[in-house]
């Protein structure tokens, strides 16, 4: 018996999500951070499952392609939570949109009809929010009112729950209708996020560099968008022409990724580390990427905030908490 039906055979717990790419598991992560479980992590990239059980080896972690991925095994838990690949609908990936073969929403709306959770969360890049895919958009939302779901798209952004980083999010929530009025979106920290410079000072510095000081007082703004890119390109540097000059603004070199921090006697822009890059994506310093430093960052580059997530999962519990207690109370 494989251990996907092993797994699901067992009592859903209290309150529990289906992951589909669930990639270094900054998304699951930030669900568990808010007491969420999970009963299966989806994920075709052998690096990133890699990192998943590294980490959590008591997830349940499934090497798997969710165009193939077969949902009934887990039909009835609470949630399904994705971050589908964003290069369909980035400028970057050229818009193909729903020609795009990296397109996994209709295999998403396939496991959503296979598992019929209470409640669905995707997210993925602001473009897809463009005028352009308004009528794809229209076809998602469609497809899954047919499933007797209410789902609706917001533009988030991770600084707003604690990032320092300038990361745009769409974000897509769709709750069965029997429970869509009990879900409210989360609502921004009153804090602001602290500065590249104050995140990542003490890691700047950890090899005695003097010129970590005036470094840290000169990256007084949040970071810009992290950027991982696909599997087909994108390496291990900070993005394309606009982003280096933003990050140059803060005093770092953007064309690539380095091992170390910086020398004591460094002079010029340092460049990040993916330890780095990872902390400023909200992930704990703990938290182990395997792979080479273009599959490590790709992974971290890609990840969904830890923090922002959370914010998501906490409104989920508050949400499908209430109604679980409501079905144990007419039961």
């Amino acid at each position: 018996m494989n251990r996907t039906l092993r797994r699901s055979r067992t009592l859903f717990p209290e309150l529990a999500t289906l992951e589909l790419c669930a990639g270094a598991g900054g998304q699951a992560l930030g669900f568990e951070q808010a007491g969420v479980e999970h009963v299966g992590l989806v994920e075709k990239d052998e690096h990133a499952c890699s990192t998943l059980r590294l980490n959590r080896p008591e997830w349940n972690v499934i090497k798997e392609d969710i165009n193939e991925f077969d949902g009934t095994p887990f039909k009835g838990v609470d949630m399904i939570s994705a971050g589908l690949p964003c290069p369909p609908f980035s400028v970057a990936g050229k818009q193909l949109g729903k020609n795009d073969e990296r397109n996994l929403f209709p295999p998403t709306i396939r496991l959503v009809d296979q598992v019929r959770p209470k409640a669905l969360m995707i997210e993925n890049v602001r473009g897809i929010l463009d005028p352009v895919f308004l009528e794809y958009r229209d076809y998602i939302r469609k497809e899954l009112r047919k499933l007797d779901y209410e789902s609706d798209w917001r533009l988030m952004h991770a600084s707003d729950f604690g990032v320092p980083q300038l990361r745009p999010r769409a974000v897509l929530v769709a709750v069965a209708k029997q429970y869509s009025d009990r879900f409210t979106w989360p609502e921004k920290f009153s804090t602001t996020p602290q500065t590249v410079g104050q995140v990542l000072y003490d890691l700047m510095s950890a090899n005695g560099w003097k010129g970590a000081l005036a470094w840290r007082e000169r990256a007084n703004e949040i970071a810009p968008t992290i950027v991982g890119g696909s599997l087909k390109h994108g390496g291990p540097d900070l993005g394309p022409t606009r982003a280096k000059q933003a990050w140059a603004a803060l005093g770092v070199d953007g064309k690539g990724i380095v091992a170390e921090a910086p020398a004591a006697q460094f002079v010029g822009m340092p460049r990040l580390t993916v330890r780095m890059v990872a902390r400023l994506q909200g992930f704990p310093d703990e938290w182990m990427f395997v792979g080479r430093k273009t599959q490590a960052y790709r992974q971290v580059g890609n990840a969904f905030p830890p923090p922002f997530a959370r914010a998501f999962a906490e409104q989920f519990k508050s949400c499908l908490s209430t109604s679980r207690r409501l079905v144990r109370a007419v039961g």
